[in-house]
C-alpha cells in the first residue's frame, strides 16, 4: 500500500511538471516569418540610436545621417509628447541629455523643440521627420516606448509608416505594445524586447528608468507574455549576464538580436551567441 503511495504521489508530481513545461513552451511561443522581409535584421550590426558619438548625439538626425553615410540598419525610439506628437527620444527625464529635471510627457514638441543638445545645433526630431531623412535608404527597428495604455502611441507611429517606403519593425519592451501590432497591423514585423531588468540608481535618477517590482522581472525576463506578442524576433540584453539567456531563446525558432554592445568586452561575450548585434560602437575587432 505504501508503495502504491509513492507511484501515485511519483505521477501526479510528473504530471505537474509536464503541464507547467506545456504552459512555459505556450507562453515563449514565438511567430516565425519565412519571407525576405526578415533578412536585413541579420545581415548587418544595427546602430543603436543612430551612429553617435561624444559629438554626434543619440537619435538625432545627425546620428542617422552618420548611419546612412555607413549603410548602417538605424534603431531608435519613439514615445509621445503631452500633446500627442511622436519625436524619437529614449529617456522618459530629459536629466541625463539635457540637465533638466523634467518628463518628456508633461511638455509639449514645442517645448521640446527648443532644447538644443550641448554643445552641437542638434534637436530633439519627429519621427516623421526621421522618417523623411531615411526615406528607405537603410532599415530602420523603431522601439516603440511605452509603458501606459496601449493604442495611441502605437496607432500613430502606425499612420506614419503607412506611407512609408522602406524595410522597417517595431520592438517594444511593453508585450502589449507588440500584441497591438499583431492584431492591427500583422504585416509589421515584430519583435520583443526583454533583458535582465537590473536597473541602476543613475538610469532611475537621470533617465527616468522604471525599476519593476520582481515579479514582473520575473514574468517579461523568461519572456512569459510571448504568448501575447508573437514576436517574429527577440531582442535581448547582453549585459548583467543576460547573454546567457540566448541559447534556450534560440530554440524559439525567431531570430534573436543582442543588445547593446558598447564594449569589446561586450562583443566577445555575444557575438557567438546571437543572430546580430545592436551595437553603439562598430570599433569592435
Amino acid at each position: 500500500m505504501a508503495n502504491n503511495k509513492w507511484v501515485i504521489a511519483a505521477c501526479i508530481l510528473a504530471a505537474f511538471v509536464i503541464c507547467m513545461v506545456m504552459l512555459v513552451n505556450y507562453a515563449r511561443r514565438a511567430e516565425p516569418v519565412s519571407d525576405d522581409r526578415i533578412d536585413w535584421l541579420t545581415k548587418s550590426w544595427i546602430a543603436h540610436r543612430g551612429l553617435h558619438n561624444d559629438k554626434t548625439p543619440e537619435n538625432t538626425m545627425a546620428a542617422f545621417k552618420g548611419a546612412i553615410e555607413k549603410g548602417y540598419p538605424i534603431e531608435l525610439d519613439a514615445m509621445l509628447t503631452k500633446d500627442k506628437k511622436v519625436i524619437v527620444f529614449h529617456d522618459k527625464k530629459l536629466k541625463r541629455l539635457f540637465g533638466v529635471d523634467g518628463y518628456v510627457s508633461d511638455m509639449t514638441y514645442e517645448q521640446l523643440a527648443e532644447l538644443q543638445f550641448p554643445g552641437t545645433n542638434e534637436r530633439i526630431p519627429l519621427f516623421s521627420s526621421v522618417l523623411a531623412t531615411v526615406d528607405g535608404q537603410v532599415p530602420l527597428l523603431i522601439e516603440i516606448k511605452n509603458e501606459g495604455e496601449v493604442g495611441e502611441l502605437e496607432r500613430l507611429v502606425y499612420e506614419e509608416l503607412r506611407g512609408y517606403n522602406g524595410p522597417y519593425a517595431i520592438q517594444s519592451f511593453n508585450p502589449y505594445s507588440v500584441k497591438w501590432f499583431r492584431i492591427n497591423a500583422p504585416d509589421v514585423l515584430r519583435g520583443q524586447l526583454s533583458g535582465t531588468f537590473i536597473v541602476s540608481d543613475y538610469e532611475v535618477e537621470y533617465a527616468g528608468t522604471t525599476r519593476l517590482p520582481w515579479y514582473k522581472r520575473l514574468i517579461l525576463s523568461n519572456m512569459l507574455m510571448n504568448f501575447e506578442s508573437r514576436p517574429n524576433f527577440i531582442a535581448y540584453e547582453i549585459k548583467n549576464d543576460g547573454y546567457k539567456a540566448f541559447k534556450g531563446l534560440k530554440k524559439l525558432g525567431v531570430p534573436v538580436l543582442g543588445w547593446t554592445v558598447d564594449s569589446k568586452s561586450t562583443y566577445e561575450k555575444a557575438k557567438n551567441e546571437c543572430d546580430n548585434l545592436i551595437v553603439d560602437t562598430f570599433d569592435l575587432n
